[in-house]
């Protein structure tokens, strides 16, 4: 490298002009850079991502190392230790003091799959290396004890700082509260709004949730008392709407997706997932068969200007993964990807709306 003296300042000049692509910043005013060191003829640092599922991880590589070899030396050995913080807008709510980001997943009606895209959604998150919560908020309809095989495990009860407190399931990493480990599997739950409200309260505020990136909340079908206390009593991040193509699901998903849109409401949207999008038989990997029409939850996206996050196939593996009690997401293949790109949008969503 000849006469040539390197210092910490010409880096950070040189990774200066990178770019991070969906905040529109430079990585150095984002506070992005850390830990530089320099070493004979090499030089290393870390960059902390907004999130572990960031799908531009290895384009903000590249442009760190282009960026050091045009404008410091091309001879200069760069060695980028990648990692992630994710952000958050949440001020240490009381009620759940480490949760850094907390996601609505709804739908304007049931029967959409809502429930099994929260579970590969938390799957694929957790698979990404984020802290991943799931709190099933349909009190009479739980489905997450089943998908994630713990319909039989009930949680127990420790005292936490003088306090009664909850510890969820912790199945695969993710950790699981729902009125399913409560009530016998067999066993309605007939109750009315303001009890339902109630265990929804009590689910957030005597839950030892500790430290998570990500809460996600499965919602009952419709708009109904459970939505209106959730936005009362948990400052969203946002919700992410679940439909499928066919009309009258694309009419009741515009329904839940204005419900949150309300001025009196007002949580973002952070995007649509359209599930069973196409049909792809296991013996024809490469067809797709339209059953419930064609690109629906993409026109809707765009019709309402929100994120289209993705499109999950109507392929036999989904239902028989949550069957098994062990979502799909946590596996290899075209399925798992599919989930997981989704939820690297989810998360590059998230980074963008806390940013702004």
């Amino acid at each position: 490298m000849g006469e040539l003296s390197v210092t910490k300042e010409i880096i950070l000049g040189a990774l200066s002009t990178v770019q991070e692509p969906d905040l529109k910043k430079d990585l150095v005013t984002l506070g992005m850079i850390k830990d530089i060191e320099l070493g004979v003829g090499e030089v290393r640092f870390t960059v902390v991502l907004t999130t572990p599922a960031c799908p531009l991880k290895e384009k903000i590589r590249q442009d760190c190392e282009g960026a050091i070899h045009n404008l410091v030396h091309p001879d200069l050995k760069v060695v980028i230790n990648m990692t992630a913080e994710v952000t958050s807008i949440q001020q240490q709510d009381p009620l759940i003091p480490g949760v850094k980001n907390v996601i609505a997943v709804a739908s304007g009606k049931g029967g959409v799959g809502k429930s099994t895209v929260t579970a590969n959604l938390a799957m694929a998150l957790k698979k990404a290396g984020a802290k991943v919560g799931i709190l099933d908020a349909d009190i009479s309809g739980p489905s997450i004890p089943v998908m994630f095989g713990a319909e039989d495990m009930q949680p127990l009860v420790q005292e936490v700082n003088g306090k009664n407190r909850i510890q969820p399931i912790n199945q695969y990493g993710i950790k699981l509260i729902s009125m399913g480990f409560l009530a016998p599997t067999e066993s309605p739950v007939p109750w009315r709004g303001p009890m339902m409200t109630q265990a929804l309260r009590q689910f957030f505020g005597d839950t030892n949730w500790e430290e998570l990136d990500y809460l996600l909340i499965d919602l009952p079908p419709g708009t109904s008392d459970i939505h209106l206390t959730l936005v009362q009593l948990i400052k969203l991040t946002g919700a992410v709407i679940v439909t499928t193509p066919q009309k009258v699901a694309l009419s009741d998903a515009t329904k839940g997706l204005q419900f949150f849109k309300q001025n009196s409401i007002n949580v973002p949207i952070l995007g649509l997932v359209e599930n069973m999008a196409y049909f792809t038989p296991a013996e024809l990997p490469d067809n797709k068969y339209y059953l419930f029409g064609k690109d629906g939850g993409k026109e809707l996206a765009t019709k309402y200007k929100v994120p289209f996050l993705g499109e999950v196939p109507l392929v036999q593996g989904i239902r028989e993964a949550g069957d098994a009690g062990k979502p799909i997401a946590a596996e290899e293949g075209p399925t798992a990807d599919a989930f997981g790109q989704i939820a690297a949008n989810l998360a590059q969503q998230i980074a963008i709306n806390n940013a702004q």
